[in-house]
């Protein structure tokens, strides 16, 4: 505070202290890693508060992995962003580069670099992210924003409270899955379109989900977290026999009871899933978007062999249609590395790194309908984009994108 560490910590901690009086928390504490969101969304003020950090000889003083940026570095003249917008962005990106920032550039961090270990103290941006952190790896994070989160990364000081300290991390809410069969939990838009109730049903609250099948996958608890994250503010949630801090109930409330007990059907699941659809079935389709959160490679195998089942019957991508991935280099790097990619190109799939739908001007103005496999997406694009959505399995967005119109075959999610 007095400036021995220069101008930019000290404008960090001035930060960090007021924000410590807001949350009426104790004391600042250390936090060892940091995942910057700020540096997503391109505005004069984004831009000038990180040159001016960074002007100021700001330095991270933890490792600090960047989130998915407004641009596709490498690739965006072929997605048509115009040269001012690129040359702010690339500006942008240059000064969490220069303040020492990794620049990974992805939403899916837990998946790629630095992943952090349970019970590590962590500042992580990105609404997805921070969920999966505290849920999945049990590390521990609040909910850090635009520009707190760079602030922490060079002070390595954050507001003692919250998801940090073990008292606050008990569940509040049960959600006991019944008469679900775990066959039937197979597909990462199961998990979409759970996480999209359960954010609807608990807002901010922690819920504990009890029901989930032991081998659940990092993809599709990542589909669950973004999903859950969107449709509430969703930071932590426990699943037990899933997650590490719910080995059991007892656990899992911190020998609590539950303030609520909701006993989720297939019936709910079904209304979630069609909550999430604006465009009807058959509806003529634009642009399929799949990578809401960043696609791992994984996911990237998974599209390789429906697309694969697809041309086997000599059926290609409509010519009225796109079919958009997002994604960041690490999995972009395995992909180079396997016989997937051809198979994508030559299908005619479009792949961006580094950035967002979102956040990019990459969707044009006359698109009318997408189709997507991921919750958040599906959530945020009538309002974002000013567009139909139709929510739907991977193997549905295939499909339909061969088809070029929506089709929503899978007979799991329609009433009988």
């Amino acid at each position: 505070m007095d400036g021995q560490h220069g101008e930019a910590a000290r404008t960090a901690m001035r930060v960090l202290t007021r924000m410590a009086e807001v949350y009426e928390a104790p004391e600042l504490m250390d936090v060892t890693q940091a995942h910057i969101d700020s540096c997503g969304l391109l505005s004069e003020t984004g831009l000038e508060f990180a040159e001016t950090l960074a002007a100021r000889g700001g330095q991270v003083s933890i490792p600090t992995t960047l989130n998915m940026g407004p641009l596709d570095l490498q690739n965006w003249r072929q997605f048509g962003v115009s040269e001012d917008f690129a040359a702010k962005a690339i500006r942008q990106a240059r000064a969490y580069i220069d303040m020492g920032c990794v620049p990974t550039w992805s939403c899916a961090p837990y998946q790629g670099y630095l992943t952090p270990r349970f019970g590590q103290q962590i500042a992580w941006g990105e609404s997805n992210a921070i969920c999966y952190a505290n849920s999945v790896l049990g590390a521990r994070t609040n909910r850090y924003g635009d520009f707190i989160d760079i602030c922490a990364a060079i002070t390595g000081r954050v507001p003692k409270c919250g998801l940090h300290l073990k008292e606050n991390r008990k569940g509040q809410l049960l959600l006991r899955l019944v008469d679900i069969d775990p066959a039937d939990m197979h597909g990462n838009a199961f998990y979409a379109a759970l996480g999209h109730l359960l954010g609807s049903l608990v807002e901010d609250k922690i819920p504990v989900i009890e029901g989930l099948p032991a081998n659940v996958s990092s993809d599709q608890l990542k589909a669950l977290c973004a999903a859950a994250a969107s449709s509430g503010a969703v930071a932590l949630f426990h699943a037990i026999g899933v997650t590490p801090e719910a080995s059991s109930l007892k656990e899992a409330f911190q020998g609590n009871k539950p303030g609520k007990v909701f006993e989720i059907c297939l019936s709910d699941l079904r209304k979630s899933w069609s909550d999430l659809s604006t465009a009807k079935e058959g509806a003529r389709l634009d642009l399929v978007i799949l990578g809401c959160p960043h696609f791992s490679f994984g996911e990237f195998r998974e599209l390789a062999q429906l697309i694969r089942a697809q041309t086997d019957r000599d059926k290609t991508l409509h010519p009225d249609v796109r079919f958009v991935v997002i994604s960041c280099q690490t999995s972009y790097a395995l992909l180079h590395r396997s016989d997937f990619l051809n198979t994508l190109k030559d299908f005619g799939v479009e792949i961006t790194l580094d950035t967002c739908v979102f956040h990019t001007p990459m969707v044009s103005s006359d698109t009318k309908v997408i189709m997507t496999n991921s919750g958040k997406c599906a959530y945020y694009a009538p309002g974002e984009l000013g567009v139909q959505v139709a929510f739907g399995s991977m193997a549905e967005c295939v499909d339909s994108a061969v088809r070029g119109h929506v089709c929503q075959k899978e007979t799991l999610w329609k009433e009988s």
